[in-house]
């Protein structure tokens, strides 16, 4: 508000836009707003005029005729925020305009994108140099959710905000119920976390490494009655702005989508987020768990993984063209993601670590480590006679051949190699196939195994297998994870957010209330019901309207007049203007 430029670390959903949008409002001129993506624009904009503020978003899909007109606007002084995309943005007569405009503030969102230690490093935004340079004199604000310290400083230095203050609003987003569990029967688990996690309420996400998977996973949810749909990066424009659209509309749709889906989304009522491959880092996965629950309520997240993806994202590194620097980098972060997976105490406070918060308690009580503490064994023996079986049958072999030979199955491969005259041969009979994968998978993200994905998946040991053959360093392993049920979860549920039913497209509100069970339930399905019905004549996503936190609170504190329905949070002044008549006559015709 005074003027000052600075470097914004806040949770999604903390409130990151008021950052910028109350000085943009206040100050006189006109706040830039750097965005990396078109929808995001879109959706702010449509948000913002909601509340009758004066915006407008610059883009390469605009007509030249709607582009002439924003530039009408910019020149008559009568925006006052502006969203634009940096490519946009640095065109000549982008600049020019603004060398003539009155500027209160810039504000580059998104500013990890700046970062070449960025997880979404976007080299058009290193030009945002610019801004400094050309405009030095307006505020600079640079804001993100997702930025380790290196990340940190090194936005501060590409956008010259070194002296300028750093404002840290924590990472914490304690109504994420977190979860991982090993990958053993990908859909069963899925299956039953989408069932229990869905209820029925708001919409899902699940990130999956391959274009292949997105759809083959969308396929058998729809063949189980759930509304879904696959993203990716190679659909045609008109099929993924289809699939967006679907999204943004506000209806309870699962998107199968690589992490192509999703940076920028501002739908509010995602309820549950699901990764079927291991992320490539702690910032990666929390940005991508970020997009459940940003209106505060319950939300979950759960993670899949196995040791093939640990060893798959080690190799990309190794054969990556990146500088041994970059590569030793991200290989801290991979190590960094395989310790949340594995983890034996709260994932929670060792993925803050991540982002430089060191004060933060040991048990958060929303993780599924503190929910249901996992029992560790000194697993040193069995990592011995593993690694043994992989030594003695030449490194040539994956993790099923070698458990095989551990368990003393004398199948054909087995007995074509001699493999049942070794010494190694039945001496693991006393774990299950399973445990023994288990074993496997715990010693590959340890990193005492590696796999040769380079060649068939082959277990090879790594120096740190040396001193626990020799016994000189013990292996703590986990108990559950060993005899887990690939049926359904391992770990305690997080509660279960408030049911709510898709809202019907007409204007029956007391039959909408009479289906709904309860009368507070009753009156927040007929002010969703209502809500559509807007959100569709204005072509606007319906959390635009009004987010379901609003019409719950609304619901459930039933104002009988404009003064009451005024104190309800989330209706302002303009909002009260268009909708307060027909938010009373929904109550009113429930009551």
């Amino acid at each position: 508000m005074a003027g000052g430029s600075g470097l914004v670390l806040m949770p999604t959903g903390g409130g990151k836009s008021l950052c910028f949008q109350i000085p943009a409002l206040c100050r006189p001129g006109i706040g830039v707003v750097i965005s990396p993506l078109i929808a995001l624009m879109q959706d702010q904009v449509a948000a913002l005029r909601q509340q009758g503020v004066a915006a407008a978003a610059l883009h390469s899909d605009l007509t030249p005729e709607e582009r002439r007109e924003i530039g009408r606007e910019l020149s008559d002084g009568k925006l006052k925020l502006l969203y634009v995309s940096p490519e946009r943005l640095l065109l000549d007569g982008t600049l020019d305009r603004l060398d003539h405009a009155q500027i209160s503030l810039f504000a580059i969102d998104e500013a990890h994108c700046v970062s070449q230690w960025g997880h979404h490093f976007r080299p058009e935004y290193r030009n945002l140099s610019v801004l400094a340079e050309r405009f030095g004199w307006a505020p600079r604000l640079a804001l993100t959710a997702t930025a380790d310290p290196r990340t940190v400083e090194d936005i501060r230095r590409q956008l010259s905000l070194t002296e300028e203050p750093v404002f840290r609003g924590g990472f914490d987003r304690p109504n994420i119920f977190i979860s991982a569990e090993p990958r053993e029967s990908e859909r069963a688990q899925l299956r039953a976390f989408v069932k229990q996690a869905s209820d029925g309420a708001g919409a899902g996400i699940i990130y999956c490494g391959s274009r292949k998977k997105t759809e083959e996973t969308a396929a058998w949810l729809c063949a189980d009655g759930y509304d879904a749909l696959a993203f990716h990066a190679g659909m045609a424009p008109e099929d993924k702005r289809s699939a967006h659209e679907r999204f943004a509309r506000g209806d309870a749709v699962i998107m199968a989508a690589t992490i192509a889906f999703g940076m920028g989304i501002d739908r509010p009522d995602v309820r549950w987020v699901a990764h079927t491959d291991l992320p490539r880092s702690p910032e990666s996965w929390y940005q991508e768990i970020g997009r459940a629950g940003r209106d505060g309520l319950p939300a979950r997240a759960l993670l899949l993984y196995g040791a093939g993806d640990i060893a798959l994202a080690r190799h990309r590194i190794a054969e990556s063209p990146a500088t041994d620097d970059q590569k030793r980098i991200e290989h801290r972060r991979l190590d960094a993601m395989v310790a949340i997976a594995e983890a034996a105490t709260c994932r929670r406070a060792l993925l803050l670590r991540c982002f430089g918060e060191e004060d933060v308690p040991e048990r958060c009580g929303t993780c599924d480590i503190c929910a249901n503490p996992p029992k560790l064994f000194d697993g040193t023996i069995a990592a011995q006679k593993m690694l043994s079986a992989v030594l003695r049958t030449g490194r040539r072999f994956g993790a099923g051949h070698i458990i095989d030979v551990l368990r003393g199955k004398l199948t054909d491969k087995v007995a074509q190699f001699s493999h049942d005259t070794l010494p190694t041969f039945g001496v693991g009979k006393e774990l299950s196939e399973q445990a023994w994968r288990g074993v496997a998978r715990q010693l590959v993200a340890r990193g005492i195994l590696d796999v040769a994905v380079e060649n068939h998946g082959e277990l090879v040991p790594t120096e740190a297998a040396r001193p626990v053959l020799k016994g000189e360093t013990s292996v703590m392993l986990h108990a559950d994870a060993l005899k887990a049920s690939a049926s359904a979860p391992r770990r305690a549920n997080a509660p279960l957010p408030a049911a709510s039913l898709k809202a019907a497209e007409e204007r029956d509100w007391q039959g909408i209330a009479d289906t709904a069970g309860g009368a507070e339930a009753g009156r927040f399905a007929a002010l969703r019901a209502w809500r559509r019905l807007i959100a569709q004549q204005q072509g606007v996503p319906p959390y635009v309207v009004f987010q379901d936190r609003t019409l719950s609170e609304i619901a459930q504190q039933q104002p009988a007049s404009m003064h009451e329905l005024a104190g309800i949070p989330g209706v302002g002044a303009t909002k009260l203007e268009r909708y307060g008549d027909e938010v009373l006559s929904v109550l009113k015709a429930i009551a």
